[in-house]
């Protein structure tokens, strides 16, 4: 490969590990062709790139960003998963993992922090984006609720009252 090609690689996966929120280097070794076209689709469907760089070039391309931390992580055979979603990422990971054993997380680089691959695999029991963002929302509005809830009571009390007199006026 030439030299600019090279370059080329390198600061393509110098983008991919700082623009992305979630990437997971993985040892992929003993997977059959078939095993690893197979997460390649399940993480495609899911708009998450599954790529192989050489380790030399992406031992550059993570000290120009900065990631030294993952530099022990960069030997023998490692695919990289490229995600702006990194509960999703990790879920389709661990899945796969448990009908695969031979493929195996590395670790993660969560917006610049580096995981171990326990808190790769613990992303992975989080519920997805949509659901902790309605999570958050119904945190956000229980309090609105209540606030409404103890300012109708006088109102709602009132209502009673009357309702007991018109009642107790029929009934005379």
């Amino acid at each position: 490969m030439a030299r600019p090609e090279k370059e080329k690689l390198v600061e393509e996966l110098s983008q991919k590990l700082s623009q992305n929120e979630m990437s997971i280097l993985t040892e992929y070794t003993g997977l059959t062709v078939l095993a690893l076209t197979q997460i390649r689709e399940q993480l495609r469907k899911a708009s998450i790139e599954y790529r192989v760089f050489k380790n030399t070039l992406a031992r550059i391309a993570a000290r120009n960003t900065g990631l030294e931390g993952v530099l022990d992580f960069i030997e023998r055979p490692t695919g990289y998963v490229f995600s702006n979603d990194p509960v999703m990422a990790s879920k389709i990971l661990a899945d796969f993992i448990k009908t695969n054993p031979n493929m195996k997380i590395k670790c993660g680089v969560l917006k610049g922090r580096v995981l171990k691959p326990a808190q790769v695999q613990a992303l992975a029991s989080l519920p997805p984006k949509k659901i902790l963002i309605g999570q958050l929302l119904g945190q956000m509005q229980s309090p609105i609720s209540g606030l409404v809830n103890v300012l109708n009571g006088p109102v709602r009390n009132l209502v009673y009252v009357l309702d007991e007199l018109r009642k107790k006026k029929e009934a005379a």
